[in-house]
């Protein structure tokens, strides 16, 4: 076993590393966080679906889902995700080109219990045959799941498309078709395909721990040296993702989302050599610029693109498909031939005139800056990045790659350049009004493709640069260095430290995370906003209109770290500021200057009118599941209302109207903020003497806004069915309390930990109703409430609800057979659960926010929570499912929509339907918060 190798990390981590190579060559790196009540564990395996046997499409992802449901150690299928949802954790895995990544989280103190099972899934797992074809159901789910999903459609039409002997032009996720044949067939060939492809010598494992590293060390050796070392390399087929045969090629594709896209896709090779200079990244950074004279602010000016984005695409072991991807306009889709020439002669200008080393520095300084203030994430996102990061970057460098650039190689940067040509590019257009002529495998995608006429391509070979196209100037915003002061709080929560009858200023100077860093929330209340859908069209509106004009003067504030948010909540609209604290008061000032200015062009106006209609028209396409969610806050709560409801207002809404109920909705305002960061008191008052006198000038004090929710109690099983065009079935059945207090957050909170786990084995491994199946603890206007919800393939709605009352009427049993034991772990788990520490900043400023939004003044919800769920026992548990849940006459509601594959089974009816939402509403009682 070799440990010689150190890793690089940011001042400001507390954690120690070790990376090591176990003698049966499997590379480790362990990570003690001292700070952690959780632990967590990644193991990556460098096998993917490119690995995939050519008749059998699939077979990584389908082996991936294999690997869970036990091993000859602990055969129990369901034991693992059971474990460690009792302990407070959670686990999932993905399968990727070259990868496939598992993962999990979990209460420290059972770290060895939990890696002992994990460890199995690569020594010994059982591959049951009796499970094979369970599984085989679950992979089809996913596929089903899938199927009217545009990503994924359009992904499906570049493979079709690529060349047909790499290995990307695989179908990556398999169904029942292409996994088709004998269970005993099939676990042959899983078992088969296990035994040749995963091997230690290809896998990375990660653990995260507060444990000591020698004490990690010891686990790894003794859970994971006895994985089987097969002494693989690597061999994909040294082929061109796109030959010639591919290139120069313009792809036409029909989504069933309403957008207009263009993408420029240019064949590039792997990248990964590239990392520590990152000349890509350094050439997107000037490509994707939003600054005046950009290629986005000439286009946008001529109405041509709405958005930009430089640098994405698929990349791999021999290949990078770097893409420049252009939001259209109807003129643009219209024009595209401008649009390309002019994103040439922007490449031409970056390489004429673009590769000077300030400008690399400026993007090499964020990324120090990032790196030298680098917040920490949760374990599980920390151990799974790290497995990966294993795979691509050498040992020092396992935290720093991602932020290293070295310095401006122009040679380098020129050689990629010279490869982003007319000659070396596909084009990719997408849009609902285009021909085809053929559809893709599997997701039926309509598309053609066609050769890009001589013309063009000459055309495109371009001499000059017209000269509305500049280069970004020195960015202002950017810091050289910055320190966070040492100056400590004087509160542990909170406080509030400027507040007159129309606002209130809350603060707290972080001690904790040393970065000099901020958040900044400031909440508008109205009662303009959203008294109706027409009122909350606009004021969505007016949010995306004030997006669009701030663009530009505050681009190089978000490249330099500083960032903002505008959105619309139930009484207003809230601005979330955040970014290095030297220069957030700088961007502050700019961001109510220009919000005042409110200089909306009519061009402007439609355009953005109209991206908001297609955006709202587009809901209907999303999965059953995510429609059933959004409609669940618009049924409950009296000021949220349908997307297809508030299209039909914004219709006929003009510019004018929109600048009447701009002038309205400040009429009377109440503003609520916090200050938390690197922010002194002195500074957070002096903002609130600011935003007092900027109010004066506009706006009349007005108490904060009210939030209702409809009360549910009394009202037994309501029912909402929704008319959604999807193949599959989908239901959502919520509980709610009635009251708001820490004893009914602990009870709905604990019932939720208590069946997810078994509620997911029974009805989606057992019973194989659907992918998407599973429950959910969800407040609403801080009233605690609970969620069981399914999206199916196989079974219409009446038969899914008839499925969760079995389950919740069963429950009881699995209760009682809980031993006290097991019942104090189970109350352990999620205790750790709710009080897991703040892993960063900007997590602790989020609960903190979130408390202010729920009247949690004393910021100690949680402790009270917690301490209510310290108290209950299993009698309690099973007394208030027995008086609030086992009838199937519970006060609660039922959402669900009929896939198109059920509609000859027996409709789900009551004489509890709700078929007139704003009539529902109106006439409910509710709660007021």
């Amino acid at each position: 076993m070799s440990n010689s190798q150190s890793v690089y990390k940011s001042p400001n981590d507390h954690r120690h590393y070790r990376y090591l190579q176990l003698d049966n060559a499997l590379r480790v790196l362990l990570v003690e966080d001292c700070h952690a009540s959780q632990a967590a564990a990644a193991m990556a395996v460098g096998v993917g679906h490119f690995d995939d046997p050519k008749d059998r499409p699939g077979m990584a992802h389908f082996l991936e889902h294999m690997l869970f449901l036990g091993t000859d150690k602990f055969p129990d299928s369901g034991e693992y995700h059971a474990f460690i949802n009792q302990h407070g954790g959670s686990n999932n895995a993905w399968t990727g080109t070259e990868h496939t990544n598992f993962f999990f989280t979990i209460n420290a103190e059972v770290f060895e219990a939990a890696l002992d099972r994990f460890s199995q899934f690569f020594i010994a797992p059982k591959f049951d045959l009796d499970l094979v074809e369970r599984e085989r159901q679950a992979i089809e789910s996913e596929f089903s799941l899938k199927l009217k999903d545009d990503i994924r459609r359009i992904y499906q039409v570049q493979k079709e498309t690529a060349n047909q002997a790499h290995p990307f032009a695989k179908f990556s996720v398999g169904n029942l078709t292409t996994l088709a044949g004998s269970q005993a067939e099939i676990r042959a060939e899983l078992l088969t395909f296990y035994l040749t492809h995963y091997s230690a010598n290809l896998m990375t494992l990660c653990l995260v721990s507060p444990a000591p590293l020698d004490e990690q060390q010891a686990l790894a050796e003794g859970y994971f040296g006895g994985i089987h070392n097969l002494g693989l390399t690597k061999a994909y087929p040294d082929v061109p993702l796109y030959g010639p045969d591919e290139l120069q090629r313009q792809i036409q594709v029909i989504p069933l989302k309403e957008q207009k896209r263009l993408t420029m896709s240019f064949n590039l090779p792997g990248i990964d050599s590239f990392y520590k200079r990152k000349p890509l990244t350094f050439i997107s950074h000037l490509l994707g610029n939003e600054s005046p004279g950009s290629l986005l602010s000439y286009l946008k000016d001529r109405g041509l693109a709405d958005n930009l984005s430089a640098g994405g695409g698929i990349n791999g072991y021999n290949f990078k498909d770097y893409n420049i991807s252009f939001q259209l306009t109807d003129k643009g889709l219209a024009d595209t031939d401008t649009l390309i020439t002019a994103c040439f002669e922007y490449i031409r200008l970056i390489a004429t005139q673009g590769l000077e080393d300030w400008r690399y520095l400026e993007r090499a300084n964020l990324l120090k800056m990032a790196f030298r203030y680098q917040e920490q994430i949760k374990a599980q996102d920390l151990a799974s990045h790290l497995s990966i990061n294993m795979h691509h970057y050498e040992v020092a460098d396992l935290l720093y790659g991602d932020y290293r650039m070295d310095g401006l190689d122009k040679a380098e940067a020129l050689s990629l350049l010279a490869m982003l040509t007319p000659e070396n590019m596909r084009l990719q257009l997408i849009a609902r009004e285009l021909d085809t002529d053929q559809q893709t495998a599997w997701y039926h995608t309509p598309y053609q493709v066609r050769p890009i006429a001589s013309e063009a391509m000459a055309s495109w070979h371009v001499t000059a640069t017209r000269p509305e196209l500049k280069l970004p100037e020195v960015n202002p915003f950017i810091v050289a260095e910055s320190v966070a002061r040492p100056d400590k709080s004087q509160a542990q929560v909170p406080v509030i430290v400027s507040e007159t009858e129309s606002y209130r200023i809350w603060h707290k100077k972080d001690d904790e995370f040393n970065v000099p860093k901020g958040h900044l929330y400031l909440s508008l209340d109205s009662e303009q906003a959203s008294m109706t859908p027409r009122h909350a069209a606009l004021t969505r509106l007016y949010v995306e209109m004030l997006l669009d004009y701030l663009t530009e003067p505050t681009y190089q504030a978000e490249v330099a770290g500083l960032s903002y948010n505008i959105y619309p909540h139930q009484g207003g609209i809230t601005l979330h500021l955040t970014g290095f604290t030297g220069n957030q008061e700088t961007l502050l000032a700019l961001l109510i200057h220009k919000a005042r200015e409110r200089k909306f062009t009519q061009d402007r106006f439609k355009l953005i009118k109209r991206q908001l209609l297609r955006s709202w028209g587009n809901v209907a396409q999303a999965k059953p599941i995510s429609q059933l969610f959004t409609s669940l806050t618009v049924t409950l709560q009296k000021r949220s209302y349908e997307p297809l409801r508030m299209a039909e207002m914004l219709e006929d809404i003009s510019l004018e109207d929109l600048h009447d109920h701009v002038r309205a909705f400040y009429d009377k305002i109440y503003l609520e903020g916090l200050v938390y960061g690197d922010w002194l008191v002195s500074e957070a008052q002096a903002l609130g003497d600011r935003l007092s006198q900027i109010l004066a000038l506009v706006s009349k004090p007005s108490p904060e806004s009210a939030r209702e929710l409809v009360n549910l109690t009394g009202a037994g099983t309501l029912l909402r069915e929704l008319a959604i065009t999807h193949q599959d079935s989908a239901i959502i059945v919520y509980y709610q309390s009635a009251a708001a207090t820490p004893e009914k957050m602990a009870l709905f909170s604990l019932l939720n930990h208590t069946m997810s786990s078994t509620f997911f084995h029974e009805l989606r491994t057992e019973k194989q109703l659907g992918y998407m199946v599973g429950t959910g603890y969800l407040p609403l206007n801080r009233h605690p409430g609970m969620i069981f919800y399914i999206q199916s393939p196989t079974t219409g709605p009446r038969q899914l609800l008839e499925a969760i009352d079995e389950f919740i009427a069963d429950f009881n049993y699995a209760v009682l057979q809980i031993t006290n034991e097991q019942w104090e772990t189970t109350k352990e788990g999620l205790i750790n659960q709710v009080m897991e520490h703040d892993a960063n900043l900007k997590t602790r400023s989020q609960r903190y926010w979130v408390s202010v939004g729920n009247r949690d003044y004393q910021f100690n919800q949680r402790e009270l929570v917690v301490a209510e769920i310290a108290k209950l026992t299993r009698a309690d548990l099973l007394k208030f499912m027995m008086r609030k849940m086992r009838t199937k006459h519970s006060d609660r509601l039922v959402l669900f929509s009929n896939g198109e594959q059920h509609r000859h089974l027996e409709p789900l009816t009551s004489a509890n339907m709700i078929n007139d939402l704003r009539q529902f509403k109106l006439q409910s009682e509710k709660f007021d918060f």
